[in-house]
Order: C-alpha cells, then sequence, then structure tokens
C-alpha cells in the first residue's frame, strides 16, 4: 500500500497525530481561560474572540447574539484594513483598532502577527481600563499560541 508524502514520517513516531490535536486543544483551552479571564475583569466586556488573521475561529467568549465563526471572519477583513492604513499612514506594524458605536464599543488587538483578539464592550465601558487589561491578555494569548506552534 502506498503512503501520501509526509505521512507517517519516522521522526513523527506513532501518536504523533493525537499528541498535535492534544496540543492545540490545549492551546485552545488555555485561549479561552484566558477570555473568561479578561471578561472576569472588565464587567462592561460583553465577550471577546481570537481569531486568525485569514479569519479562522480559535477560541471565542461570546453571547449568544454573536455568531463565532462570522464575527472571526469580519474581524480578520477589518484587521487586515487596519494593517494596510498602519503600514500606509507611518509604515508601522498594527496595534490596535477602536470601533466606537451607538451601542458599544468593538476593539481589535494585534494578538501577535498571526492572530488577533477582539473585544466587545459596553457603551459606559471605561476605555483606558479596557486597554489596560486587554493589552496584556493580547500579549498572553499571542504567546501561547507562539508556543503552540511547532518548527
Amino acid at each position: 500500500m502506498a503512503r501520501r508524502a509526509g505521512a507517517g514520517t519516522p521522526a513523527a513516531g506513532p501518536g504523533a497525530p493525537a499528541a498535535g490535536a492534544a496540543a492545540a486543544r490545549a492551546t485552545e483551552q488555555a485561549v479561552a481561560a484566558e477570555l473568561r479571564s479578561l471578561r472576569a475583569r472588565v464587567p462592561q466586556l460583553g465577550g471577546s474572540l481570537v481569531a486568525s488573521v485569514d479569519g479562522l475561529l480559535i477560541a471565542h467568549d461570546l453571547p449568544g447574539s454573536v455568531e463565532p465563526a462570522g464575527m472571526a471572519a469580519v474581524t480578520a477583513t477589518g484587521l487586515s484594513l487596519a494593517h494596510r492604513i498602519a503600514q500606509t499612514a507611518h509604515g508601522g506594524a498594527f496595534h490596535e483598532v477602536v470601533i466606537r458605536g451607538v451601542d458599544g464599543y468593538v476593539v481589535i488587538y494585534a494578538a501577535g502577527p498571526t492572530a488577533s483578539l477582539t473585544v466587545l464592550a459596553d457603551p459606559d465601558v471605561n476605555v483606558g481600563r479596557l486597554h489596560l487589561e486587554s493589552r496584556p491578555a493580547a500579549r498572553a494569548i499571542a504567546a501561547r499560541l507562539t508556543g503552540a506552534r511547532r518548527p
């Protein structure tokens, strides 16, 4: 029986795919725990999610009224536009974008080079406190996602 290229390589060893899936689940659970912790620290936080830059949902702590996969896709579009604006205006990297709407805030933070943290907050949120809590959370999430990646 022929094998696909790269399937079952000796370096991977038996059980490697299962171990990789377990590591991915552990990372997703750690990121989800970070999101729950963020919500506990900022009472006016309505929900949050982490998405890859290409719009794939990694983890979420969103209310039932927000569809997670759709929000992740929209976030990726906004993130791409924010990157482009920052690059065009200042030639630098993107850190965050704040959207203030009638019913509250949506803030997208870079979580490393491959992901973003999006938070949804009530209109009466203390935006300074939101940044104070969310920026370190984005860095922690980036570290978890980077640590989960294999060379």
